[in-house]
């Protein structure tokens, strides 16, 4: 991921002038000055069971749809492939209700845990993992280091 974000987001409005960020986009100035944007303007989005703190799936989201997702309750993604904004569950019934949501150190991900209605997978799965698992040589805290 980029280390600058690929919007030039100023440090504060003119005085008098509306904050560009919160106007355009909603978010309050801080979180958006705090995001750190792929050269998309995007921003991956882990998804977390709340209650069993399984992860879910990842998806994508601009400020306009981390806007929606932090104002509305209800989790919600930009496509990459359709390019267009979709609310999860809207046309599955498959729902994610936001229980929290937070900024990782280096302002380039997401964690959002939510109260998960049905499959996170659009193949319907329980989450986007399920079936996926690769080999891989399992470490051992107690074994000595190699």
């Amino acid at each position: 991921m980029s280390e600058e974000p690929t919007q030039k987001i100023p440090d504060r409005a003119a005085p008098g002038d509306p904050d560009p960020v919160t106007a355009e986009h909603g978010l309050p100035s801080e979180i958006a000055r705090a995001l750190k944007r792929d050269d998309h303007g995007l921003v991956a989005a882990i998804i977390q069971q709340f209650d069993t703190n399984e992860v879910l799936m990842l998806g994508w989201m601009d400020d306009e749809a981390l806007h929606r997702t932090l104002s509305t309750g209800r989790v919600t993604f930009w496509s990459r492939s359709r390019q267009e904004y979709w609310r999860k569950g809207d046309t599955s019934g498959h729902r994610q209700y936001v229980q929290s949501v937070a900024l990782d150190c280096d302002g380039d991900a997401l964690l959002i845990r939510v109260d998960q209605v049905g499959n996170a997978c659009h193949r319907d799965t329980r989450t986007c993992f399920d079936g996926g698992d690769l080999p891989a040589v399992v470490g051992n805290a107690d074994a000595p280091s190699r």
